[in-house]
């Protein structure tokens, strides 16, 4: 794990993301090297300083960006664009949910992030599913050099990333080489969904899951029989429980397994274990619509696979990071154990070998992103070489 701030994870965690969606060192140091006692202070003065500098080399990347549309070079005002998006991201999940500001540099962000992809000719298109008389938004990239239906994995998020995330860290890419499309989605209590449609989280994820699979079977580029599920995180719940209990789902996987969420919740009230985010606890209640910690710590009694995971009769991948600081390997080995109907149940731990041991291996995401690619592929008959 690289670590720029000796004593933050949760700031560490949040430049490592960064990185894996592609920032700079450069722009990255120019961030961070005036906030090393700000990294010391508390949740809300450290965090606005972080926000500070990092929206402001968003805002340098954007003039920098006006000036290459002026002069035609519109692919390389894309990428500036896309990066200043992911740093806005960076800053965004920080702040408190009622920070004065938030919302607003949210939606900057989804207007960099389009603008970027625009100019770019990106494989990526902004999609919105009917739900509850709402919509869920996503992001579809289509498999590449597929004639006819393509298989397609959903990839949801976990508690606190977002699908242009997901996205950017580069899991939809590396599988659309392989020929298989992507569905990346800011369900209830993230993205979008939480936070202009104030859809909360709910741990019967089917709910959710249901609705999108008959989205998608309406459109002719997806082959209905091959549709998975992916989530990383959280999304090591939400996924086997959606699997569990949507049957048209053809397989499923875990990045980072997250079998009894509620017993990490008892734990981190007793300071064990890595917190992902500041204001830790206003954010969960803000996420799960809790009214104080007490409703949250009710509802998350509900956030368990024990007696889901025995439903599930597809394929199903579970990995985690074997030095996973935020969830104890032994939840990966839980759900495995559980997947006694699966036809084809694989645990892979990442190790210092092939990197990838932190949580969801967002130190070293694409060894661990490139095993997930060729699992999915291979388990759909799609491809995991070029063929000539």
């Amino acid at each position: 794990m690289f670590k720029y701030f000796p004593t933050n994870y949760v700031w560490n965690l949040s430049v490592d993301l960064a990185i894996e969606m592609g920032a700079r060192i450069g722009e990255i140091e120019e961030m961070c090297a005036p906030l090393q006692e700000a990294a010391k202070k508390k949740d809300k003065e450290g965090t606005e300083a972080f926000r500070n500098t990092w929206a402001n080399m968003a805002d340098k990347l954007c003039v920098l960006a006006e000036e290459d549309e002026q002069a035609g070079r519109m692919i390389s005002a894309g990428e500036k664009y896309m990066r200043a998006s992911s740093y806005l991201i960076t800053c965004e999940r920080l702040q408190a949910h009622n920070a004065p500001g938030r919302l607003e540099l949210y939606k900057r962000e989804l207007e960099l992030f389009e603008r970027g992809m625009a100019l770019k000719g990106a494989n990526c298109k902004r999609v919105e599913i009917p739900y509850e008389g709402k919509h869920l938004s996503g992001l579809y990239v289509k498999a590449k050099n597929v004639d006819g239906p393509a298989p397609l994995l959903i990839q949801v998020n976990g508690l606190d990333s977002t699908k242009e995330m997901k996205y950017l860290v580069g899991l939809p890419q590396w599988l659309a080489d392989r020929g298989v499309s992507s569905l990346v989605l800011d369900q209830p209590g993230t993205g979008e969904a939480l936070r202009l449609q104030n859809i909360n989280a709910r741990f019967d994820s089917e709910h959710w899951a249901s609705p999108v699979v008959d989205w998608l079977e309406q459109h002719s580029e997806v082959d209905n029989s091959r549709i998975g599920m992916e989530g990383v995180s959280l999304g090591g719940y939400y996924c086997p429980r959606a699997v569990a209990n949507e049957p048209r789902l053809a397989l499923g996987v875990c990045w980072g397994a997250n079998h009894d969420w509620r017993d990490v919740q008892k734990r981190r009230l007793e300071k064990e274990g890595d917190f992902p985010v500041p204001h830790y606890w206003n954010h969960v209640c803000w996420v799960w619509g809790a009214k104080d910690i007490d409703e949250f710590m009710t509802i998350a009694e509900n956030v368990c696979l024990d007696g889901e995971v025995e439903k599930i009769k597809v394929p199903f991948l579970v990995t985690h990071g074997s030095k996973d600081s935020q969830i104890p390997l032994k939840w990966a080995e839980r759900t495995y154990e559980q997947l006694v109907n699966s036809p084809k149940r694989e645990l892979k731990v990442f190790t210092e070998r092939e990197g990838g041991v932190q949580h969801s291996s967002f130190d070293n995401s694409i060894n661990a992103g490139h095993y997930i690619a060729d699992w999915v592929a291979e388990t759909f008959n799609a491809r995991t070489s070029i063929e000539g």
